[in-house]
């Protein structure tokens, strides 16, 4: 090699080693929320991996929940990312942290948003398909025996104190139910839910209740959603769907919960290039449905079930990140 292609090359290597001070530099220290179910803390570990390994961050995870987490980076600036906020379980915060500009909404997260609803197996689905609704289910109790009562058909509910179980007990009314010859069974507890779904599917036998994604449950366990048959009203919903005590609670559709990450106003004006990975990065309910019953099977942490997901996903992960970070996280890999 002669002088001027020797300068040549450490002129280039000394610009892509700049670059990378630069990316550093940029991104330093970040505090990802590590939220407590499955689903966000295996996204949070997610992008802990990437931020490291792709951007030459220095991330750790805090511990978070929904409505702290978000109240704390709307009003005092930190953590510097919430994976997957919930954001309409805390609405007003929310709306206020980002028209004061404290707060800024990056990517869907859930590409598909948090899906709660009434669920059959899909064996069931797949022997009658003309069952697609409320409706449709209605017209056929005898196909989903109550346990205490086979001649009439059952929906398997909630433990009390969940807004889901609230919802289902006025829909079982608004929807005409009760005249239709079903009972609502009370699970008592999230475990019996859980368990209840886990028995039918082991003796193929028909199910019928409430549910919701994504969840480890439904990637072990394939399930389909009913349709309500009515667009949604939020005031309606508002009004007396989601109240117990309404006595007249009419028809309506389910709202699909909306899930984005979230960061702080400070953190995305220092760190322009981690932004652009947050503004692409989502992913499916099925896609996690799947991870986090990977991780449920094989009593997998949050991080092993990250390392898992970046050794077996590349074509999805390589789309949200610049080829510099692909070729780095691979090769931490």
């Amino acid at each position: 090699m002669n002088i001027k292609s020797f300068s040549k090359t450490g002129l280039a290597l000394g610009i892509v080693a700049c670059s990378g001070w630069a990316a550093a530099a940029e991104c330093g220290d970040v505090t990802i929320a590590n939220m407590n179910w499955q689903s966000a803390e295996v996204m949070a570990n997610v992008d802990k991996l990437i931020l490291n390994a792709g951007y030459g961050c220095n991330a750790s995870l805090v511990t978070g929940d929904t409505v702290p987490t978000i109240t704390s980076m709307a009003e005092k600036s930190r953590p510097d990312i919430a994976p997957e906020g919930w954001i309409d379980l805390v609405p007003e915060v929310v709306r206020t942290g980002i028209q004061s500009g404290n707060l800024i909404q990056a990517a869907n997260s859930l590409s598909d948003g948090g899906s709660q609803g009434w669920w059959i197996p899909k064996y069931i689905a797949d022997a009658h398909p003309d069952i697609k609704s409320f409706d449709d289910v209605k017209k056929h109790p005898e196909l989903f025996p109550a346990p205490d009562d086979p001649k009439k058909g059952a929906i398997y509910n909630g433990p009390q104190g969940w807004g889901g179980t609230v919802v289902t007990s006025q829909f079982y009314k608004a929807y005409g139910f009760e005249k239709a010859g079903f009972v609502l069974v009370d699970t008592g507890s999230a475990a019996a839910l859980d368990g209840s779904i886990a028995k039918a599917y082991e003796r193929k036998a028909p199910w019928l209740g409430f549910y919701w994604a994504p969840t480890a449950l439904l990637g072990k366990y394939p399930m389909v959603k009913l349709d309500n048959g009515h667009a949604v009203d939020p005031a309606e919903w508002k009004r007396c769907n989601t109240v117990a005590d309404c006595p007249d609670p009419k028809p309506n559709g389910w709202p699909i919960d909306r899930v984005y990450t979230l960061t702080t106003k400070s953190f995305a004006a220092r760190s322009p290039t981690v932004m652009a990975y947050l503004n692409k990065r989502a992913w499916s309910n099925t896609t996690v449905n799947k991870l986090i019953a990977w991780m449920t099977d094989n009593q997998a942490t949050g991080e092993e079930g990250a390392k898992y997901f970046l050794k077996n996903n590349e074509a999805l992960w390589s789309q949200w990140v610049s080829p510099e970070a692909s070729s780095k996280i691979k090769a931490a890999l």
